[in-house]
């Protein structure tokens, strides 16, 4: 998975690199900054944004972030022999998805009446249900900031470029259509803006769309491996 992400990330990254490659051929990225104009600032913190916002949807989108391996394991032995307490101070101490949905979730199975009818685990996967969901919404915030640096920086791009082309008719107005080399400067800024703010948007929306959906399937593993966990009560087989 972690390759994947990195590929898909890699790919835009080549892919949108190349529309600026014959104008850094002639100039410096410097240069190009300076005669981007006031847009490249804006798009300058688009860029840092989305660096730090989808190293942190990685970090917050790893496997091992929701229901890992050992933490299972130590759960199977309470669950299979109805130790509930034992399972909820094992799940308090675990700092994953898992063990936060099972520490708030467990109190409301009772051991007496487990076993009467599956009627009362109604809470249990009310409660579990819930604090899934609010554990989604909390790192599905984080994503959506790609969604929003993936519209804004290509927007601040076209405004950079209206800009820049405003500036290029005025020039024409008072310079007069015989200098064509005032004229290029506003158009070398207008070109600039989009180039780079599609430079930060493509990749923005592909990282968006990546981590969606490593949240939703690693969301979809825990509420299933949380179903195997309350499915191997003894209750539940008497």
């Amino acid at each position: 998975m972690l390759l994947r992400t990195l590929a898909f990330i890699a790919a835009a990254l080549l892919l949108t690199s190349k529309l600026q490659a014959q104008a850094q051929a002639s100039s410096s990225l410097w240069t190009m900054i300076q005669q981007g104009g006031w847009a490249m600032y804006p798009l300058a913190a688009c860029s840092l944004a989305f660096f730090y916002i989808a190293i942190h949807c990685y970090r917050e989108t790893r496997s091992l972030n929701f229901a890992p391996p050992s933490l299972l394991a130590s759960l199977k032995t309470p669950f299979a022999s109805g130790d509930l307490p034992q399972a909820e101070t094992l799940a308090k101490s675990s700092p994953t998805i898992l063990g936060r949905s099972l520490a708030s979730a467990l109190p409301k199975l009772k051991p007496a009446s487990a076993a009467s009818s599956p009627q009362d685990l109604e809470p249990f996967e009310t409660e579990i249900s819930a604090a899934l969901a609010s554990e989604e919404n909390s790192i599905s915030q984080w994503i959506h900031y790609l969604s929003v640096v993936a519209n804004v920086a290509p927007m601040i791009g076209l405004l950079g470029t209206v800009s820049g082309m405003i500036g290029g008719f005025q020039t024409m107005a008072t310079g007069g259509m015989g200098r064509p080399e005032l004229f290029a400067g506003d158009i070398g800024e207008a070109l600039i803006t989009t180039a780079t703010g599609l430079c930060i948007g493509i990749p923005a929306m592909i990282a968006h769309s990546v981590f969606s959906n490593r949240l939703q399937n690693a969301i979809t593993e825990t509420a299933r491996q949380a179903n195997a966990l309350i499915d191997s009560l003894p209750s539940q087989e008497s």
